[in-house]
């Protein structure tokens, strides 16, 4: 009972103290800018209205006057919205910040833990959702790539057909599935809202940065600039992607067994103390219970990390 309720204290002032540094910067922003205003010669600015929607940052105010404040802000944006999530960037950094708070706060809660564990943990917990964002965007890039070849195709045999570009991209987009169709969707209604193709197609390649979507973009504009049968090029260059995707495919075949070494080795450790720590408690309690045996544990999990790290780094071939 007594390390709950020290567990829930050093959560809440960790928490708490995030916040108050938070409002005391924007306490700190809105006197300047309100300084600013009132000084002599200084005109207030006006917005100009907005034809599409614009996404705030955060709902509270407070909250998204001091994140526009920070250049990190904007990465982050892109990154949620590569990863094709519906999150804010208001309600993730309040999410990163609650998780290391709470990392940090079971570890000072634990006497048996070293110091130095507890700000790593912080940066743990901070560090975790935006992981799992760039592992949704590492998924969501992986999938369009393999449905681009397909829709390649299919806007050739509609130019073949006799529909005009823009009228072959929006039919493929109401047939082919997320989350390809989706940011094809959003160049059709970007075209329709008058933006020229050249341009949508840019910000298609800006929104999904993948060599195969700029290779894309840059075909249609040429062709639209010098002429040409645009049906054959997208033809050939599905056929290039089909046979990259089949290359990069081959290349995750052959590495596989160096990625299941370093995750056996990476496990091994692990399990060998978990069966230990049940089969002979006493022989593997003289290192939970030596002054210096947190220090070797910490150590161990460091290399662990750290071994894992630089398999995968090695296995990792890029094209």
């Amino acid at each position: 009972m007594v390390i709950l309720t020290t567990l829930i204290l050093i959560f809440l002032s960790t928490f708490l103290l995030a916040l108050l540094a938070v409002s005391a910067g924007w306490v700190v922003l809105r006197r300047g800018r309100v300084q600013q205003a009132h000084l002599p010669g200084v005109q207030p600015t006006r917005e100009a209205p907005l034809l599409l929607r614009h996404q705030t940052l955060s709902t509270i105010s407070a909250w998204h006057e001091l994140l526009a404040r920070f250049d990190f802000i904007e990465i982050l944006k892109l990154r949620i919205a590569e990863a094709g999530l519906k999150w804010s960037v208001g309600r993730t950094t309040l999410m990163m910040l609650l998780m290391g708070a709470v990392f940090s706060a079971v570890l000072f809660a634990a006497d048996w833990e070293p110091g130095v564990t507890a700000p790593l943990a912080a940066a743990l917990g901070i560090l975790t959702p935006y992981w799992i964002i760039m592992r949704k965007r590492k998924k969501r890039f992986h999938e369009i790539v393999e449905q681009f070849p397909e829709a390649l195709d299919s806007i050739a045999r509609a130019l073949c057909a006799g529909h005009p570009f823009g009228a072959a991209v929006d039919l493929v987009a109401s047939e082919t599935p997320d989350p390809l169709a989706y940011e094809l969707r959003r160049s059709c209604d970007e075209w329709q809202l008058g933006l020229a193709w050249n341009e949508s197609l840019e910000n298609l390649a800006r929104r999904v940065p993948l060599l195969e979507i700029r290779l894309f973009a840059a075909a249609v504009v040429l062709q639209s600039r010098f002429g040409g049968k645009l049906n054959e090029i997208l033809e050939e260059l599905a056929t290039t992607i089909r046979d990259s995707v089949a290359l990069r495919g081959d290349v995750q075949a052959i590495s596989a067994q160096g990625r299941l070494s370093g995750t056996v080795l990476t496990i091994l450790p692990i399990a060998i103390a978990a069966i230990m720590f049940i089969t002979s408690p006493a022989y593997i309690g003289v290192l939970i219970h030596h002054p210096d045996g947190k220090y070797l544990i910490a150590a161990a999990i460091a290399s662990l990390v750290a071994g894992h790290l630089t398999i995968r780094r090695i296995v990792d071939v890029r094209l």
